[in-house]
């Protein structure tokens, strides 16, 4: 049990000197900066333009469904089902958008 501890000891020992000295990285962390100056009306367009195309995918799906309302009795639901997939698309897309970025920056 002794050799347990004392082997659990020089480990500790070992992991808290490489926690206390990492190796630096040959990349430096840029997404910890400030906006620039200025960047807040940037922000507050983006914001606009955000709000704005989730309006307009809503307005999207709610297009397909009178559609499809109107055209129920010509029996065009495959064209419906199509708009829609782009529809919901775009929704998904307008959803992930920040996640995307942030991935890729």
């Amino acid at each position: 049990m002794s050799t347990l501890l004392a082997a659990v000891s020089a480990a500790s020992q070992q992991f808290a000197s490489v926690v206390a000295d990492p190796a630096p990285s040959g990349v430096p962390d840029v997404g910890g900066g400030e906006a620039p100056p200025g960047a807040d009306g940037l922000l507050t367009v983006l914001k606009w333009v955000a709000w704005s195309v989730t309006a307009l995918c809503v307005a999207g799906i709610f297009g397909v469904a009178a559609r499809m309302a109107v055209d129920h009795s010509k029996g065009g639901g495959r064209e419906h089902v199509k708009g829609l997939g782009f529809v919901l698309g775009a929704c998904v897309l307008v959803g992930s958008a920040s996640g995307v970025v942030g991935a890729l920056v």
